[in-house]
């Protein structure tokens, strides 16, 4: 039987405060207690827990997302920070031996990044996802923990973005087209 392991992505304070640079707002607001939570809950169980935190260079003009977005989660600011009471659980657990903070400079949390080797050695071959934006960085994992191999479920009340339709689309796309089994 394969392990598993939870994938937090992007549930920072530029994506989800009323303040943050590049900010979902109140849907990813109201997901806070859930994903906590639930964050909480696989650390506790001993399963691998991953977050994975966008990181940008400030005024970088090789980065194709500065073509798209403002600045955000620029590193060594404030608006990078974990938001909330996932920034307070973070804290308090990051020294367990299953809690893996990385940083990602892409959409994916695969591109450019350790995380499959990470999870090969621990055996995982069940990935769970939540965090910002839904359609698109939880989505651009998931297509690429697909193309992998792995086994995808991802929890619709622990995802969010600020586009509502990308955001009902692509739960529905997890399911249909990469076979993921989504959590209401």
């Amino acid at each position: 039987m394969g392990k598993k392991a939870l994938i937090n992505i992007d549930y920072t304070v530029d994506f989800v405060a009323d303040h943050g640079a590049l900010t979902c707002g109140k849907p990813a607001q109201m997901i806070e207690n859930f994903i906590t939570s639930l964050t909480d809950t696989f650390i506790q169980n001993g399963d691998f827990v991953v977050f994975a935190v966008d990181i940008h260079k400030e005024q970088d003009p090789y980065h194709p997302e500065s073509q798209l977005y403002p600045p955000h989660n620029i590193a060594g600011s404030e608006g990078r920070r974990l938001y909330g009471q996932l920034g307070e659980l973070y804290e308090r657990m990051k020294n367990k031996e299953n809690v893996y903070y990385m940083d990602k400079t892409r959409y994916s949390a695969f591109a450019g990044t350790d995380l499959e080797i990470q999870l090969r050695a621990r055996g995982i071959d069940e990935l769970h996802l939540c965090g910002v934006c839904t359609d698109i960085c939880v989505l651009h994992t998931a297509v690429d923990a697909y193309n992998k191999g792995f086994k995808l479920a991802v929890y619709e009340k622990g995802t969010a973005s600020f586009n509502e339709a990308g955001h009902d689309w692509a739960l529905k796309h997890f399911q249909h087209a990469l076979g993921a089994k989504v959590i209401s």
